[in-house]
């Protein structure tokens, strides 16, 4: 009926790991439910392309500029950096001067001509690789 030791009367030294794997279950489904809403961005009405989307960027730095010329470094959507030291806090940035890589994610509705001083600064800034983020083409129907 039960399972032997190898001695009569001992203690059985097995580990009953169904509790265990309960609570795992349990805190894998709390996490899967939750990861989605933990996502916080600023909202940006990107241009459309049918360009390739890149691989591996979501560990990227991304440079937000939203409609009202608002400036964003990464997903930081409480403090704004002023337009005036922009250059200033990408020369700062740890990870942007180790990579040389940043995605710029600009509303499309901004002037062309801001967006092209944005690129400009970002250059000064020490940034060799600029990609463009954009939102992919809706399938013809």
């Amino acid at each position: 009926m039960g399972m032997s030791t190898g001695r009569r009367g001992g203690a059985m030294s097995d580990i009953n790991v169904t509790p265990l794997v309960d609570v795992m279950l349990v805190l894998l489904i709390i996490f899967m439910v939750t990861a989605p809403l933990i996502t916080q961005g600023v909202q940006v009405d990107l241009p459309k392309t049918s360009a390739q989307p890149l691989e591996g960027t979501d560990k990227k730095l991304v440079l937000t500029v939203t409609k009202d010329k608002r400036i964003f470094i990464g997903s930081n959507e409480e403090n704004p950096i002023p337009y005036e030291r922009l250059e200033e806090m990408l020369a700062a940035n740890a990870k942007l001067q180790a990579e040389k890589e940043l995605y710029l994610h600009a509303d499309r509705t901004l002037e062309y001509g801001f967006v092209i001083d944005i690129m400009a600064r970002v250059r000064k800034a020490g940034v060799e690789k600029l990609g463009m983020v954009t939102d992919p083409l809706e399938a013809s129907k």
